[in-house]
């Protein structure tokens, strides 16, 4: 398995050996022995934030020149409101050029899966959306999730439209309560109050709810800046002003720059000093490092003069890959060569660590951006030891800050009153 997802190793596994699992290059044969097919393909963004369909519709397209008889094909992608249409479009426009009048119908069943739970997420969803165009191409693809209809799982039988809009609403409204408890972290850190007994408190008022009331260094990952931009550049193409999501976006990035500006700032300029960042993946459970905010704030700080060692326990092989392209001044082509323990060459100065000690040793600021279980239990006492200075940026508040204060550091939270 190329990705780092817990427990997907063991089910694929278990799967292919009882035979329900299958893998082929052949698509004739995938589309021949199928009655649903899936589209899961990437949707990247492009310049100005829409989504890139060129992978969703030439897998259409594909799916069309090997067809025979009546198929459902399901855009599983996250895709912009109307892309159902187009492969609709698409499947006809192949199918007439082959002379077929074959049947088919396209349905919309978009994936609401958490990095690092995705396993979990799959088996025990909080609700299932069909959407299609009739209650056969419907009912078809209810009986894939019998067993969760079964367990009362909740369904949601819905037109391609809505159910294309419902992923996009459901990451952008998660987006916006993130953004949101950042900014009230931000004035939190203004005023002295402390912004984990304010979200303590606003979760338990029904009409919010707890999840996604945890304030960091901003959101990252595949999934929520990707379908934010998207759903802005949608809202625009019909005209539509998305002002709040919009707003959403651009305090996310501002987010991340803070972050920069408060090291900056404790830390008296940035010349010259040695910061450890623990954590590299937008998130723990994880190896993605996609639109992480660990990669701006890694640059913000080496902007500043800072020379950086960084540690993450499963996603250091991504960053070493994708964090550094299209960067101005370096040569992508030497970052394979890159030996952990030695700094890069070049105005982005990295040094890749062996674990997180070995990034703490000598360094003046420790800096937490990945709630990885290992960075919540760290010998602080031994730290003092190994470190240069004393500055401890915990930008994911897993710390008490009074218990860090008493082995000597100089902490910094997020919203956090000063110890």
């Amino acid at each position: 398995v190329p990705i780092y997802e817990p427990g997907l190793d063991p089910l694929i596994a278990k799967n292919v050996a009882s035979g329900r699992l299958r893998f082929t290059t052949d698509i004739s044969a995938a589309v021949a022995a199928s009655r649903v097919i899936f589209i899961a393909v990437h949707t990247p963004p492009v310049e100005d934030g829409s989504a890139d369909l060129q992978h969703v519709l030439a897998a259409a397209e594909s799916i069309a020149r090997h067809m025979t008889d009546y198929k459902v094909i399901v855009n599983k992608s996250t895709v912009p409101i109307g892309t159902g249409r187009k492969v609709q479009s698409v499947v006809r426009r192949e199918l007439t050029r082959r002379g077929l009048n074959t049947e088919f119908d396209v349905v919309s069943n978009p994936e609401f899966l958490r990095e690092g739970t995705a396993v979990r997420d799959f088996m025990h969803p909080d609700r299932v959306v069909i959407g299609g165009d009739n209650d056969k191409s419907r009912e078809i693809i209810r009986e894939l999730y019998n067993v969760l209809y079964l367990i009362e799982t909740p369904f949601i039988f819905t037109s391609i439209e809505t159910a294309e809009l419902v992923k996009y609403a459901s990451n952008a409204f998660l987006a916006t309560k993130i953004a949101f408890i950042n900014e009230v972290a931000n004035l939190c850190d203004a005023v002295g109050a402390d912004v984990r007994d304010i979200a303590k408190a606003m979760g338990m008022d029904g009409r919010i709810g707890k999840y996604f009331l945890h304030p960091g260094p901003g959101y990252g990952g595949s999934c929520l800046p990707k379908d934010t931009k998207a759903l802005v550049k949608i809202g625009q193409e019909h005209g539509t002003r998305m002002s709040i999501v919009d707003a959403v976006v651009r305090a996310n990035e501002s987010q991340k720059h803070h972050m920069v500006e408060k090291i900056e700032t404790r830390m008296a300029g940035l010349e010259g000093k040695i910061v450890a960042v623990l954590g590299l993946a937008f998130k723990q459970g994880t190896d993605d490092v996609r639109e992480a905010s660990s990669m701006p704030i890694v640059r913000g700080l080496i902007d500043k003069g800072a020379r950086v060692k960084v540690f993450d326990p499963v996603a250091m092989e991504n960053a070493r890959k994708h964090s550094f392209a299209g960067i101005p001044g370096v040569d992508s082509s030497r970052l394979d060569e890159l030996a952990e323990g030695t700094f890069a060459v070049g105005p982005y100065r990295i040094m890749y660590c062996s674990d997180e000690y070995d990034a703490i040793e000598g360094a003046d600021a420790v800096v937490i951006l990945t709630e990885w279980n290992q960075f919540r239990h760290l010998d602080l006492p031994r730290m003092a030891l190994s470190m240069r200075g004393r500055s401890f940026f915990d930008f994911r508040n897993i710390y008490e800050p009074g218990d860090v204060k008493s082995a000597g550091f100089d902490y910094e939270g997020i919203g956090r009153p000063k110890p």
